[in-house]
């Protein structure tokens, strides 16, 4: 059987509950498309409507922004397996 191996794309993540929300993050918020529960400082769960339906995520979970702009959550233990860091470079003007 054949087989096949996921391509490189880079995505935008976060850990909900632990890092700072992203302005895309925030921009689905207030557009509906995601409601958080607990406050802004012990942000606990939220659920993101997505094209499957609506997805729970819990404190500690990583929540990523797709290469099309979809939002939705992995489990930590997934994204630790599926994701690794990207290096940022930085433009040569700012050098």
């Amino acid at each position: 059987m054949p087989q096949y191996r996921k391509k490189p794309v880079v995505i935008e993540a976060f850990c909900l509950g632990i890092d700072d929300m992203p302005d895309w993050f925030c921009t689905k918020r207030s557009r509906g498309e995601i409601v958080t529960h607990g406050t802004y400082d012990t942000l606990m769960s939220c659920d993101i409507v997505t094209l499957e339906g609506t997805m729970h995520a819990e404190r500690g979970e990583w929540i990523i922004q797709g290469v099309e702009g979809e939002v939705y959550p992995c489990k930590s233990s997934i994204f630790m397996e599926t994701y690794e860091p990207v290096a940022v470079e930085m433009p040569k003007s700012a050098v």
